[in-house]
């Protein structure tokens, strides 16, 4: 499985990004794709998950009602749509696929099999 990153960029606190993460290699549909973020210096935090069929989603605490993260299985695609952004968000995203789904636990970075590249997202406030 392979998995492209893009979206990012540098915008100002209070405006929106999406990310997108392309999924190609294998069926789009067997697998589980989650976002992770990283800023130097502090560890790699989760920041959303969504099942393979879409009707499984979680958040990290830091993101819950600013961030949604949606699938299209047309396009193999898994959306990270980003408003209120503030200068906290500032971090290396990156997207993960996993054949599993463990609920709550999809939140753990040691389940995910397969990683992107990342992409910058700086917030200046």
């Amino acid at each position: 499985v392979q998995l492209q990153a893009s979206g990012g960029g540098l915008v100002q606190a209070g405006d929106s990004l999406r990310l997108s993460c392309a999924v190609s290699g294998r069926t789009f549909s067997s697998y589980s794709i989650g976002w992770f973020r990283q800023d130097p210096g502090k560890e790699r935090e989760f920041v959303a998950a969504i099942s393979w069929r879409g009707g499984g989603i979680y958040y990290g605490d830091s993101v819950k009602g600013r961030f949604t993260i949606s699938r299209d299985s047309a396009n193999n695609t898994v959306y990270l749509q980003m408003n209120s952004l503030k200068s906290q968000d500032t971090a290396v995203y990156y997207c993960a696929a996993t054949s599993k789904w463990l609920g709550p636990n999809i939140r753990f970075s040691r389940h995910y099999n397969y990683w992107g590249q990342g992409t910058q997202v700086t917030v200046s406030s």
